[in-house]
């Protein structure tokens, strides 16, 4: 018996050799190209819900036909055709506002376009309201309204300049608060149309940043108002207006604290407005009423933290039920991200739910049947599920199926759902599942019918234990092609770092250049630290005042891992940007025992540099912490760096300003270390065209020649 189950083994061991032996390996077309005839092919696309439980598909009847307009009928499962106009729900003409040679035009159905404004100043973020009666706009910092039907322009403010903004957000506030999606429009309409919130921002104290511009003769200075830890920042009033009047109801805030507001909530009868407030100090949160009338608020919501609070800045916070006249909020003040039933007065109702949620999204919300639905990290903190729980909390059940991250699409009732769901080894598939959880049908499947034959890196998430054995750090490495255990690879991480920033997610993420690099017999890793959002707040505090030391120790233990698995010891390379700089700047010199190549891009490398509202929210002011900021400060380790470090940055860079890449060079050249440096001419926090192709020719030779210690092969070049 023994001898008949090693021969067992042995042949075993020969069908799989001979398997893997009759692979075809990718070819150069396949990897730099983007060809992946019959390897990988698109899903469905979901274009669209018609009802309830009838699903609008684009897909190919036959591999070789164009896509098609498909009706999926979920309670039988069969298909038959359709077309576009099935989704369409409303046969009104479209009336729309746009932007042509600097004014505004309205586009009335099949009206001919008729020229709203003709002023030699730019209009800025046109915003129809809801009822399709008026836009709002910016111009030279004062807020606008028009009247679509009687084309009356309405001038709301009359005090704007380069230091009074209204409407329209000063630099910090676009960054750090309301978000770049905005394009700096700080204005919003009330649900029914009848009024008009806007901030209004006095930039008179804070200090001004120039920026070299080098077009031209003489270039020129674009001047920032842009504060930094412990600065004045903007001062700030919330304003309330009707669409015709230049009446403003001011909210009764005292616009000269040292204070933050965050993006508003209109209650959806838009008769008052939701205004969040937080300390400068960043650790408490309050939610106010507004009345509309006279500006009178009502405390509706109070939270404190020792460490800090996030201010909500895409309306995730706060979730309205319209016919129960409550509100769910999501909050991590217990360590994880749950949800709590409130009544709009402010009293808590319940609890709905209590576990280890983390980035958790609304939905939808069934008030019928007293449902809400929504996606978070739980089960596994690198995959995202689908959940349904009971508005009084006592009911909770994940919908979504297997050790996949799933997309969802919930139909309008929520009676089905269709997910597209994948992991590191299985490529994405789309799948119909009904209200229950249970799979009801596969709908694609993204490998192709050659997808087999051929032989590909392996990628897989794993979890090395923290040096103090509190954590379980969760890395996501694809292997050199054909890896060996008995041989030495270099290694190239891919980080971003910094609070709740983590990149390390299980999910399909196919591409020629990472089998590229893996043929090329380089080890790619991704890796995430404590305070990355896979241990929830409880994690992410560790942070607290301490920007940079968490991250790196993790990474060493990580590191120290890579080493006994594979990695060659002198050629641990590591690349990132923005925060991924900073901490690549970071590993090249207090860990530069660990790590010995760096590719730093737009890197902070003194937090003292960057701008106060993102900076203060860990770290506190310099003169709160001055321990704090000198042990996260790159320039405090130059002494200790080693290995070889690739510095580069854009020379317009207005988010982390080159003044940080500069300094680190000048403390590098007086230590006497050798670094290399490049410089994009005009580039913000990012650049394209040919110099994005320059940038990543260049970061492609230097992995090469100090990884792969070889010269780049010339169809590598973009």
């Amino acid at each position: 018996m023994r001898y008949k189950y090693i021969y067992f083994q042995l042949l075993l061991l020969v069908i799989a050799f001979q398997a893997n032996a009759q692979k075809k390996g990718l070819s150069d077309e396949q990897l730099l190209k983007g060809a992946r005839t019959n390897i990988t092919q698109p899903l469905p696309q979901v274009a669209g819900w018609i009802d309830d439980s009838h699903l609008l598909l684009n897909k190919k009847v036959h591999p070789d036909s164009s896509s098609r307009s498909i009706v999926l009928d979920c309670k039988t499962g069969k298909e038959y055709p359709g077309s576009m106009d099935m989704l369409k729900k409303s046969t009104a003409p479209s009336r729309n506002v746009i932007i042509k040679e600097d004014d505004l035009y309205l586009k009335d159905g099949d009206q001919p376009e008729i020229r709203l404004t003709q002023t030699p100043e730019k209009e800025l973020n046109p915003t129809r309201s809801p009822d399709n009666k008026y836009v709002a706009f910016t111009r030279n910092n004062d807020l606008f309204t028009i009247n679509l039907d009687s084309k009356k322009e309405t001038r709301i403010t009359s005090d704007g300049s380069e230091l009074i903004l209204n409407g329209y957000a000063s630099w910090v506030y676009f960054e750090e608060i309301l978000g770049r999606a905005t394009r700096y429009k700080s204005f919003w309409w009330s649900p029914d149309s009848k009024s008009i919130a806007f901030m209004r921002m006095d930039d008179t104290k804070v200090p001004v940043f120039p920026i070299f511009n080098e077009n031209g003769q003489h270039g020129s200075l674009e001047n920032t108002r842009y504060p930094k830890p412990g600065d004045p920042n903007p001062e700030v009033k919330i304003g309330v207006a009707t669409p015709e009047s230049n009446q403003v109801t001011w909210a009764d805030f005292d616009a000269q604290a040292d204070q933050y507001f965050g993006m508003p909530y209109w209650r959806p009868d838009g008769k008052a407005l939701w205004v969040q407030w937080m300390n400068r100090g960043q650790d408490n949160l309050k939610v106010y009423e507004v009345d509309l009338a006279n500006g009178r608020k009502k405390e509706i919501y109070d939270e404190k933290q020792k460490t800090w609070i996030d201010l909500d800045d895409q309306g995730g916070r706060i979730t309205f039920l319209e016919k129960s006249k409550g509100f769910i909020l999501q909050s991590d003040k217990d360590g994880w991200e749950n949800m709590y039933l409130y009544n709009l007065d402010g009293s808590l109702k319940n609890k709905i739910t209590n576990g280890n949620f983390w980035s958790s999204t609304v939905v939808k919300i069934d008030e019928i049947n007293q449902w809400v639905y929504f996606t978070a990290r739980k089960e596994n903190s690198t995959r995202t599920d689908f959940y349904v729980a009971s508005l009084d909390g006592k009911k909770l059940q994940r919908l979504s199926f297997g050790e996949y991250t799933h997309r969802v699409d919930l139909s309008p009732g929520g009676s089905y759902f269709v997910t597209i769901y994948s992991n590191a080894s299985t490529p994405e598939r789309l799948a119909l599942v009904d209200q229950k959880g249970k799979l009801v049908k596969e709908l694609g499947d993204a490998r192709g019918t050659e997808f087999e034959q051929y032989d590909m890196a392996r990628t897989e998430i794993l979890r090395i234990k923290s040096e103090d054995g509190l954590f379980d750090l969760p890395i996501r490495i694809t292997w050199p092609l054909n890896y060996d255990k008995t041989k030495k690879y270099p290694v190239m991480i891919n980080i971003y770092g910094g609070p709740n920033a983590g990149t390390v997610r299980d999910g399909w993420q196919f591409s020629g250049q990472q089998q590229w690099w893996a043929k090329e017999g380089l080890i790619q890793v991704a890796m995430d630290h404590r305070a990355s959002g896979h241990f929830g707040k409880n994690g992410i505090n560790y942070m607290h005042r301490s920007l940079g030391e968490w991250e790196l120790k993790d990474w060493i233990t990580i590191v120290k891992w890579l080493r006994a698995n594979g990695a060659d010891s002198t050629r641990i390379g590591i690349s990132g940007f923005s925060y991924g700089g900073y901490m690549t700047c970071m590993a090249l010199t207090a860990g530069a025992d660990y790590f010995t190549h760096g590719l730093a891009g737009g890197s902070v490398v003194d937090w003292k540099l960057y701008d106060s509202h993102y900076t203060e929210r860990f770290m506190d002011t310099p003169a709160e912490n001055p321990e704090g900021y000198k042990a996260g400060a790159v320039l405090t380790y130059v002494d200790k760096y080693k290995g070889l470090l690739r510095i580069y940055h854009g020379t317009m860079d207005d988010n982390v300003h080159m003044q940080n890449s500069i300094q680190l060079i000048k403390r590098l050249q007086e230590n006497k270390k050798h670094f290399e440096f490049m410089v994009y001419p005009g580039g913000r926090h990012g650049w394209g065209g040919n110099q994005s192709m320059h940038s990543t020719n260049e970061n492609n030779m230097f992995i090469y020649k100090n990884l792969l210690q070889k010269e780049m092969p010339k169809a590598m070049l973009r």
